[in-house]
């Protein structure tokens, strides 16, 4: 729940075996088969395949003891660079739809939606994250939505790989209290060793407990447990980085070849960006269009002003002079987008019109 006492609207996404899987898109040899990444004699698996979790095959296990467990192991080394710029282009992916990104690493975010669903469900918007995940980068992520970040992380694990669970506020709870806890995000081996101890080995066992016993045996977490197994979660998602930029785009099902037309869409694009600025309390100086033709050649045009965009009107109409220029070409435009970028705090260049308008925001 929100202060305000809504719903929220929380999708956990997890890209599936990210490092492995990269490995195997990029190399068809390897589909199909037990792969590790990372390795060498002293080494550890950084991530393994799915063929080769069947195994026993896990993350931070150490390369000898992978190799016991599956002879016919293939070790690859990490290549960095590249798992970082797949990660950027789901990054990307998630903006769309949000600004609200929490990453817990290169290959899982928490979105928060609950203000930007704009007539679809946290459920649609999961599965359209999943698809064009999967058509930009040829590989699968899993997905869990629900009104919290501890239930979403746990609903993404219900259904890997490639799939997508939804836990709802009335099903949480009961959720929760079938769970062994050494499944909770937040508990690791040895505090559920020492929960074990106490005879609390599933969320309804935790559930049984006082909030004094909690913390008297568990101190500060104490607070935590008693909430999570109740499936409360309070905490917020939390982007990690100030955003340099803030866009949208839409791909049209017919190639547009009028220039009026091109400019109606453009207007709910600029809607869409100025709301999100507004929401994140950002201005921008810098309006870029970005242009993909009938035969996918891209181009992109940019202006900066002296100052921060003055509202959502501004922004439409500098894109619209963009795009002018631009527009006429013999294989039509199949692709618009307009970026806000060069961002900074709202008001920050002190023109009393900014700040009346984000205030109202």
């Amino acid at each position: 729940m929100t202060e305000e006492g809504r719903i929220r609207r929380i999708v956990h996404v997890d890209m599936d075996a990210f490092f492995a899987s990269v490995e195997q898109r990029d190399n068809p040899d390897l589909r199909g088969k037990p792969v590790a990444v990372g390795g060498g004699r002293r080494g550890v698996v950084a991530a393994a395949s799915y063929e080769a979790r069947r195994f026993g095959v896990r993350s931070a296990m150490p390369s000898m003891r992978a190799s016991r467990l599956c002879p016919d192991l293939i070790f690859v080394k990490p290549r960095f660079d590249v798992y970082r710029a797949v990660s950027q282009q789901i990054r990307e992916i998630f903006a769309a739809y949000t600004p609200l990104i929490e990453p817990l690493s290169l290959d899982e975010a928490y979105l928060d939606l609950t203000d930007y669903l704009e007539g679809r469900t946290a459920t649609r918007i999961a599965q359209e994250i999943r698809a064009r995940i999967r058509e930009a980068t040829g590989l699968t992520a899993s997905a869990g939505v629900s009104y919290n970040k501890f239930l979403a992380k746990l609903a993404s694990d219900q259904r890997k790989p490639d799939g997508l669970f939804v836990i709802p506020p009335e099903a949480g709870a009961e959720f929760v209290h079938s769970l062994p806890i050494a499944r909770f995000h937040g508990v690791g081996p040895a505090t559920a060793a020492r929960m074990e101890a106490h005879g609390i080995l599933t969320g309804a066992d935790l559930a049984r407990q006082s909030l004094e016993f909690l913390s008297a045996r568990f101190g500060k977490s104490g607070t935590y447990y008693w909430n999570i197994a109740r499936g409360i979660d309070t905490r917020e998602v939390k982007p990690d980085r100030i955003r340099k930029s803030i866009g949208a785009e839409n791909t049209f099902f017919d190639d547009l070849r009028d220039l009026a037309a091109a400019i109606d869409e453009l207007a709910p694009l600029a809607d869409k960006v100025w709301r999100h600025a507004s929401n994140a309390g950002r201005g921008g100086r810098t309006v870029t269009l970005k242009v993909k033709y009938g035969d996918f050649r891209q181009i992109t045009r940019a202006r900066s002003l002296p100052r921060t965009v003055s509202g959502r009107d501004e922004l439409f109409e500098i894109a619209r002079e963009l795009l002018a220029p631009v527009f006429a070409d013999p294989h039509g435009v199949r692709l618009l987008g307009i970026t806000l970028s060069a961002l900074g705090e709202a008001g920050a260049d002190e023109a009393p019109r900014q700040l009346g308008l984000f205030d109202q925001a």
